[in-house]
């Protein structure tokens, strides 16, 4: 399953040389994480995390970068589910400047389900398990 979002990037964003601070393309990776539960999902995050008590911490990140996003660019980010497990999913991130066609960098991120008032291991439920399974 894949989805795609875009936003601005901040002046904070970057550093002196006036591309983006590589940390925060994992900050994006979070970003386009909620979007995609907002908008494919359909439970927003912070719902997930306070009143559904399931959250997807990050437990392993890789991340690969072709060119530069800069201060006043448009990022458009594409995140995909790409592995479903019992208790985790691996998400891959695909970095794009709005109207370019080529990939700028690319992220993968484990993340591990869990019970966020115990903090202990967590399956991952079936409400959340069905939205990402129903894509080809």
């Amino acid at each position: 399953m894949s989805y795609r979002t875009r936003f601005p990037v901040r002046f904070g964003d970057v550093d002196s040389a006036g591309i983006v601070y590589y940390p925060r393309y994992l900050h994006y990776c979070h970003v386009a994480m909620e979007e995609f539960f907002r908008e494919v999902v359909g439970v927003d995050y912070p719902r997930s995390l306070a009143e559904l008590d399931f959250g997807l911490p990050a437990v392993h990140l890789e991340t690969d970068f072709k060119a530069p996003l800069r201060y006043g660019d448009v990022a458009e980010v594409e995140a995909k589910v790409v592995e479903l497990g019992r208790t985790s999913l691996t998400w891959e991130y695909t970095f794009y400047r709005l109207g370019q066609p080529e990939p700028l960098a690319r992220a993968r991120v484990v993340t591990v389900g869990l019970k966020m008032k115990s903090f202990e291991k967590a399956e991952i439920p079936a409400w959340l398990r069905e939205r990402v399974a129903a894509e080809p």
